[in-house]
């Protein structure tokens, strides 16, 4: 049986686009795994989908209406779906953010301390999550953002975290190893940013962008973290991120810098 959470994720607006995939997919005499190789995703993607786990982008739905030749039923039922979302309205500070995270199709991050969540090895993140329900969370987190389709992520993390000893020195030249692999994937762009004092960029931050170019942003603070769809908020850190990547180092020097530091730390 599906778990309480899980039945909540399961909106009447989700489970009505999913019906309408499945309807489609069934009309044209294909199975879930058949559809999943025309679209070049999961069967289990697929399967999410139609049965309203997950909520899908745009560019998706207009895959699936290609290879289902639904001529744009599918878009439409998207469409339909992105209107009721958006005709529930929610204080700017009460946003949601891991389904925000979970949908987007761009996340910009700024990280001071650790590597992010979305990064993190399993064993990195289980010496800082000690609880075995949260990191499962965490981890499953993960693979929700980090699987296809992916969003494009941009990443700037401070130099400082490369050196920040978290658990072993096997676990950090693992960690490290994995951001190189993360680094070199199309939707990936990691700077890490040197040493350098930039005007107002004090905390860590993760701003999602919805294919319908509304955000979210979280912001951490002194005592766990705070949510926001406040357009000045959100303005602001837009800002502040543009700054931040303009002081970082490109993407070849952060790879060759990542290199650098697991040979002469943690190797």
């Amino acid at each position: 049986m599906a778990s309480t959470i899980e039945n909540r994720r399961r909106t009447p607006e989700l489970r009505s686009f999913g019906v309408v995939v499945r309807r489609l997919r069934e009309a044209a005499g294909l199975k879930q795994v058949d559809l999943a190789d025309l679209v070049n995703v999961s069967r289990a993607y697929i399967g999410h989908v139609e049965l309203g786990k997950t909520r899908c982008r745009l560019d998706f739905a207009k895959r699936l209406d290609d290879a289902l030749q639904a001529n744009g039923e599918i878009v439409a039922a998207w469409n339909k779906l992105l209107e009721s979302i958006k005709s529930v309205k929610y204080a700017a500070y009460f946003v949601n953010f891991p389904k925000a995270e979970s949908t987007a199709s761009l996340i910009r991050v700024y990280e001071t301390h650790i590597v992010n969540g979305l990064f993190q090895t399993e064993a990195y993140a289980g010496e800082i999550v000690k609880d075995a329900d949260i990191l499962n969370t965490r981890m499953n987190r993960q693979k929700q953002v980090m699987s296809e389709p992916a969003p494009k992520i941009f990443v700037v993390l401070e130099e400082s975290v490369l050196y920040r000893k978290v658990g072993t020195r096997e676990i950090m030249q693992e960690q490290l190893e994995y951001l190189l692999e993360l680094s070199e994937r199309p939707g990936v762009r990691l700077q890490v940013l040197p040493t350098v004092y930039v005007e107002d960029a004090r905390s860590a931050f993760t701003i999602a962008t919805q294919a319908d170019r509304s955000d979210a942003a979280y912001l951490v603070t002194g005592t766990g973290g705070m949510t926001s769809a406040d357009p000045d908020d959100l303005a602001n850190l837009h800002e502040r991120f543009a700054s931040l990547q303009a002081e970082a180092l490109n993407v070849r020097d952060t790879r060759a810098l990542i290199r650098r530091v697991i040979e002469e730390r943690w190797t």
